[in-house]
């Protein structure tokens, strides 16, 4: 059965298009189902998490990697402990070959031999076993740390209020979420274990090296050391650069991806690929030169870094060769202090690598810190208190108030409404409608003047219990990709299929749900899609009353539907008013004259206000919008 709009509902819409076409309606093909239905029958359980929020900002202490480590600390002990016998183990190898030729090869004792190359294979062994031990824990460890961080900066992105997303990209902000945690994940699973894995390998073989021949040691250090810190210096002032610009141009890509992907339509209704592509060409290309200043400095650092090593192993083998020579060193002795020194510059080498990866991650980490540092820009009090149910008496008291604070939308607006009454708010585009609806429901906060419901400021109250009495119905309904029960419990996941039900029929679209393939458990598209746009507000509207809100706002709920989507809307809005108050942004008188009042804003001010009779009897701002309505409707 295809997903159409019911008789008598006219109009055209991607649904039915997707059944001319013979193609299923955001549902599985019939011939996969049942490879889907396999697929799902082994997939294990996924118990909902505990989780914890709070719309109160968690303080000011700053995002570090020190900060954020801290709580796991004996955890990363134990991943410490692992590396250190991870190392021991790795580095007994020269030290037995040593035993092995001066004590075994040289007077030519075989059992020596035997117990060398015993005890060689015992350390390998050994070391592979903590080697696994160690991967299991630390990579357990890793995606532990990784799924607390995203799910931080996941509930701070909830927690913050809508002037955020105002002037914030969404690009970059899934650049956030996304590149920048993904970076640390491989500084938590990689790169902090293997750092310490190198530089405790590095401290092992300077002791060994001194131990063996603290002179030698002595002179091959401080020739090749000091060189390799300069160098290393200079390539830590230039990778800090590069690598913070390779944040910023990762986050313009994925910004204009998802710009891109979002307005395909207008893009393509416009003719504007070519332009886009060729955009998206010049902002991948930035991204790419930040990398390549990166690599730049990468290829004059580790070509530097081998060359300092081979003129260690060169200077090692000449000085301790004639030592040999002369017989004030055992050959073993020379085998093992070239065997450590060439694994001396192992862990400088891989030092460098992770260098990489550390300064990719401490970008990000400065990314997180200047996105987690943001509060919000409405916040809850500390001492906020939960809202009673409410009646529904709402009062404006000179109320000021703009998006920038510089520039006020609204200038000493008074209202009120009292339980039950509904209003509705009419004016030319940009006068400051959307904007009353936006303050009553705390989407902002007035810079003077007071919101109160019920004598409550709103300002004083927890901003859960005051959403969980209101209920919006924007311009442009979102549906969210899941099922039509999905959506429509969207406010209350707990309601039962009877009250779904119940309010599918107040909003007019149960006969259409009931004829879906699946009923409630119908797919639905990401953004709702598939459905015409009378669809998607039916569905809101239904949304809205399953919530049963005591409060409901309305922005423009029908400015965007065609006369039979629109009339159709408007008797679900008769029974979704029906004892609310209601505040009703409205674009289209009809919907407005459904009110029990009428208020009229222009220029942020209210200038009328009154019923409709009275209004047009005025013979004010409101009558000449009414007359011009009525001639244009004969």
């Amino acid at each position: 059965m295809s997903f159409g709009p019911p008789v008598g509902f006219g109009g055209a819409n991607s649904v039915t298009a997707s059944r001319d076409a013979g193609l299923p309606h955001a549902g599985v093909p019939g011939h996969l189902q049942d490879r889907v239905d396999a697929v799902l029958d082994r997939e294990p359980e996924h118990p909902d998490p505990a989780i914890t929020f709070e719309h109160i900002h968690p303080g000011t202490v700053p995002f570090t990697l020190r900060s954020f480590l801290w709580p796991h600390r004996w955890r990363l002990f134990g991943a410490l402990l692992l590396v250190v016998f991870e190392s021991l183990a790795l580095q007994a190898g020269p030290l037995l070959t040593q035993i092995g030729i001066d004590d075994g090869v040289t007077p030519k004792n075989k059992s020596v031999l035997v117990w060398v190359a015993f005890a060689y294979i015992s350390s390998v062994a050994i070391g592979a076993v903590n080697s696994r031990i160690r991967i299991r824990y630390t990579g357990t460890l890793g995606e532990d740390l990784t799924r607390s961080l995203r799910i931080r900066v996941f509930s701070h992105l909830q927690r913050q209020s809508l002037g955020f997303y105002t002037s914030e990209k969404a690009g970059v902000l899934m650049t956030r979420m996304t590149s920048d945690v993904e970076a640390l994940s491989q500084l938590f699973q990689e790169g902090l274990v293997s750092f310490a894995v190198q530089g405790l390998t590095l401290l092992v073989i300077t002791i060994v090296l001194f131990v063996l021949d603290p002179s030698l040691a002595a002179m091959t250090l401080l020739v090749v050391v000091p060189v390799t810190i300069v160098l290393s210096n200079w390539f830590r002032r230039r990778s800090d650069a590069a690598y913070a610009k390779v944040r910023d141009h990762i986050g313009r890509v994925l910004s204009d991806l998802q710009e891109s992907l979002a307005g395909i339509r207008v893009i393509t209704a416009h003719n504007r690929r070519r332009h886009n592509v060729i955009n998206h060409t010049n902002v991948v290309g930035d991204h790419k030169d930040a990398n390549l200043n990166a690599i730049r400095a990468a290829s004059i650092y580790t070509p530097g870094t081998e060359g300092i090593a081979i003129f260690g192993q060169a200077l090692v083998l000449l000085i301790g060769g004639r030592r040999v020579i002369n017989g004030d060193l055992e050959i073993g002795e020379l085998t093992a202090f070239l065997l450590y020194l060439a694994a001396f510059f192992a862990p400088i080498q891989s030092l460098t690598q992770l260098y990489n990866g550390y300064q990719q991650g401490q970008s990000a980490v400065a990314k997180l810190r200047e996105l987690l540092a943001q509060a919000p820009s409405v916040p809850e009090a500390p001492d906020a208190i939960d809202l009673p149910p409410i009646e529904g008496v709402i009062e404006l008291e000179h109320v000021t108030f703009g998006y920038d604070p510089a520039v006020p939308i609204l200038h000493d607006v008074s209202l009120s409404l009292a339980q039950g009454e509904s209003i509705a708010v009419v004016g030319p585009t940009g006068a400051g409608k959307s904007t009353i609806a936006k303050l009553i429901t705390r989407f902002y906060d007035p810079q003077r003047g007071t919101v109160r419901i019920d004598g409550h400021d709103l300002r004083d109250v927890t901003i859960t219990s005051l959403r969980r009495q209101l209920g919006v119905v924007p311009q442009e309904p979102f549906l969210f990709a899941g099922t039509v029960r999905d959506n429509v419990s969207f406010a209350r996941p707990d309601a039962t299929d009877h009250e779904i039900w119940q309010a599918l029929t107040a909003a007019g679209i149960d006969d259409l749900v009931a004829g879906l393939p699946q009923s409630l458990d119908t797919p639905v598209h990401e953004r709702g899609t598939s459905l015409s746009a009378g669809e998607r507000q039916l569905l809101a509207l239904a949304r809205a009353f399953v919530a049963r809100p005591r409060v409901l706002v309305l922005d423009e709920a029908t400015s965007n539907l065609d006369l039979q989507s629109e009339a159709k809307v408007e008797r679900a809005l008769d029974a979704l008013l029906d004892g609310r108050t209601a505040i009703i942004i409205a674009h289209r008188l009809a919907t407005a004259m459904k009110a029990d009042r009428i208020a009229v804003v222009d220029g942020g001010e209210i200038i009328e206000l009154g019923t409709h009779d009275e209004l047009v009897a005025h013979g004010g701002y409101y009558a000449s919008m009414y007359a011009t309505w009525i001639s244009h409707s004969s």
